[in-house]
């Protein structure tokens, strides 16, 4: 599930850099190379469209991300480390118990 979640994730990215690329900017941007667009839009051109398109996007990609968060940590509720296993079956011994009153060091004498 999560693999297709993450090959959505890449192509709703790709789809996201493309609409936002083809908006009209102050600096044209690849809006140029785009043609004669206006007329397949409408009277407003791709302004709106392009915008809802973004959005639309925009709200899918987060969705997705939130989705594949959830079902990433529902399928890996395990560590690395709880799969590992020690080497020659060797036990590793447990920590030394610390003594409930600790001893302070004694003085020298005079």
């Amino acid at each position: 599930m999560t693999s297709t979640l993450l090959i959505i994730q890449i192509i709703l990215a790709i789809a996201i850099t493309i609409v936002v690329l083809l908006q009209k900017s102050s600096s044209i941007g690849l809006g140029a190379y785009s043609g004669s667009n206006e007329s397949v839009f409408g009277a407003k051109g791709p302004t709106g469209f392009l915008a809802k398109m973004t959005f639309a996007l925009a709200l899918a990609f987060i969705i997705n991300t939130l989705a594949l968060g959830f079902f990433y940590t529902q399928e890996s509720k395990r560590s690395v480390v709880d799969t590992m296993q020690p080497k020659n079956n060797t036990v590793v011994p447990a920590a030394p118990s610390k003594s409930s009153t600790p001893s302070a060091p004694s003085a020298p004498a005079k």
